[in-house]
């Protein structure tokens, strides 16, 4: 390594002056190093060292340190970039793995060489003001949306938790509870962690949700942001295993793993964005990817949407205009649906403004399925989940300046001390490896002993999922309806607040509600008697004229008291024609299929 003899006061990177390309990233790097690192091109500071040949300057950058040594190349933009925050471990990597030092160096020598070439694809990848991202504002916005999502499922939960879960509810938690004290030993605190161990009354389920929804509130109000989002994951999950059957839809693992992230970014801001984007990715190419590996024929002959829009669990009104859309149309949304799952995803990783593409697609796909289907605050959860794709300075182009300024007096990058870094990286080495090894599975069917044994040890807190809505399209829309009967002839139907019942009424909206009970009739509905017991129990609840099962109903036919029968019969439901809605108005036509539940009684 050659030796200066005008050694600098602060290391001193010389670049090319004339050089557009050299004197774009410059400007990054300058922005990375602050003040301790000086830059100059070598027109001006050059005849200072006569030891570098001008032909050096012109090849690459020049890297003066105060001791007088010189390195060029990429070790010299390696030594400058260790003088910034987080940035040193590249240069470790290239003193001490060999072939990384080769592989920089050679990528080093053909950019320099191509420098005009690279010029104008810098500026379309990165801006014409490449500048090193920040993510204050991202973080304090991402926390703030996360609290109100929790927000809207607890109170969702919460206003419907005594119907499903309570003491004369479809499916009491304290049955839940003896089961499992019946059946598991002192492993049954790690295979269903929750509070309700502790108690399983009434007053514990309202608690548990309404505690949910005050620390949301916290963590919307940025109070006590770390201790509120991991508070908010425990409470959630808790709820997640005391809801039974009512709960486990991909939304609810997917706001888990994403509130548990979520606390992550509350304690570091850079290692949570990067954790958060790869959720991300793996949520949004799963749900393609799973739709081509199912063999499922609808996706392969791009007709699924001709039945998506009829059969989704809860259609809105702009459901049944999507439907009658011309068939071309509607494979060409097809098409379009795995452009934005399996393509888009991998901009993640790519430059910034790549990663905007992806963020608008997959921003305008969750916006057709939020006015075509009721999902809840799944929708929501995803736009949210979108952030993570943008910077600070993409932001402050689009929100009002004046929000901007108030919200960046109170957000700043949270950089953890040295015990949080260690928990924070020993996180992401158990949460990475893992997923990368679920990933591989969906494909090849196999998953290593270790990883496996890893996955199983830590399932039981959704810290990592696997995702894929719609792998297989139904294409056609069975629904059971409930029906009351005093004397066993005539049968009066009971019905459901948001589910499709009377043909006459158009479809409703209700997300970011989720009415749980008319869910889990669309999957049962799927399935037989058998497979879903639970549908008894509710029925016997109607018998007794349960008030918390009956608040879950848009009506009840017998409202002085309970019928002496009830009983569950399937009809086959599409939506009319346009030429049926004009004729009769109504939304849908349905056909009897046969009997789901026999007629029953009190104590039969």
């Amino acid at each position: 390594m050659p030796i200066a003899r005008n050694v600098p006061g602060r290391p001193l990177l010389i670049y090319d002056g004339d050089c557009g390309f050299c004197k774009y990233w410059i400007r990054y790097w300058q922005a990375l190093t602050g003040p301790n690192v000086t830059y100059a091109p070598y027109q001006e500071v050059g005849g200072q060292y006569p030891e570098i040949p001008v032909a050096a300057f012109q090849r690459a950058v020049q890297y003066v340190a105060p001791d007088g040594k010189i390195a060029s190349g990429a070790e010299a933009v390696l030594l400058s970039l260790r003088h910034a925050s987080g940035k040193g471990f590249w240069l470790t990597l290239y003193r001490r793995v060999p072939a990384f030092a080769v592989i920089a160096e050679d990528l080093y020598a053909f950019v320099a060489s191509h420098r005009s070439a690279f010029y104008r694809p810098s500026r379309v990848l990165w801006g014409p003001d490449n500048q090193p991202p920040r993510f204050d504002l991202v973080a304090w916005l991402f926390l703030r949306a996360m609290g109100l999502i929790y927000l809207i499922a607890f109170v969702s939960f919460g206003v419907q938790a005594l119907g499903l879960i309570g003491s004369h509810g479809i499916l009491p938690l304290s049955g839940f509870v003896g089961a499992a004290n019946g059946q598991l030993g002192p492993e049954r605190y790690w295979q269903f962690p929750m509070v309700f161990w502790l108690s399983q009354s009434d007053f514990a389920i309202q608690a548990t949700c309404w505690a949910g929804a005050t620390l949301s509130l916290l963590l919307i109000f940025d109070i006590m942001p770390r201790a509120s989002s991991l508070l908010l994951y425990v409470l959630y999950l808790s709820i997640f295993y005391a809801g039974q059957i009512f709960m486990g839809f991909q939304w609810d693992v997917l706001l888990l793993e994403t509130g548990f992230l979520t606390f992550l970014l509350s304690v570091a801001t850079r290692p949570g964005i990067w954790l958060l984007r790869w959720l991300m990715f793996r949520f949004m190419f799963l749900s393609g990817a799973v739709k081509l590996l199912s063999g499922d024929p609808t996706w392969a002959n791009l007709s699924a949407l001709s039945y998506y829009f009829q059969t989704a669990p809860l259609p809105t009104p702009l459901a049944w205009y999507a439907h009658h859309l011309p068939q071309a149309v509607l494979k060409a949304c097809t098409v379009g649906t795995f452009v934005i799952e399996i393509g888009l995803p991998f901009l993640i990783f790519f430059p910034r403004r790549l990663r905007f593409v992806a963020a608008f697609g997959i921003l305008l796909l969750q916006v057709v399925i939020l006015i075509t289907g009721n999902y809840t605050f799944f929708n929501l959860l995803t736009m949210v989940l979108c952030l993570v794709l943008f910077d600070d300075a993409a932001l402050r182009k689009v929100l009002p300046e004046r929000l901007t300024r108030i919200v960046q007096g109170h957000a700043h990058e949270i950089r953890p001390g040295r015990i949080a870094a260690y928990a924070v990286g020993a996180f992401a080495l158990l949460l990475v490896p893992v997923s990368l090894a679920q990933l591989h599975a969906v494909f090849t069917g196999r998953m290593s002993t270790s990883a496996m044994w890893v996955a199983d040890e830590i399932a039981p807190l959704h810290l990592v999922n696997t995702y894929g809505l719609f792998a297989v399209m139904t294409t056609t829309r069975p629904e059971i309806i409930i029906e009351g009967s005093n004397d066993g002839v005539n049968w009066s139907e009971y019905a459901f607040k948001y589910k499709p019942g009377d043909v006459m009424r158009a479809p409703r909206w209700n997300a970011p509600h989720q009415p749980r009970l008319d869910w889990q009739m669309w999957f049962a509905a799927l399935g037989t008697a058998q497979e879903n017991p639970w549908v008894m129990l509710f029925m016997q609840r109607l018998l007794e004229n349960s008030p918390a099962v009956i608040a879950l109903l848009g009506n009840n036919p017998f409202p002085h008291e309970p019928p002496k029968y009830v009983r569950a019969v399937v009809y086959d439901y599409r939506f009319s024609s346009p030429e049926e809605k004009e004729k009769t108005g109504a939304w849908w036509v349905r056909q009897p299929e046969g009997v789901y539940y026999p007629p029953i009684a009190l104590g039969s």
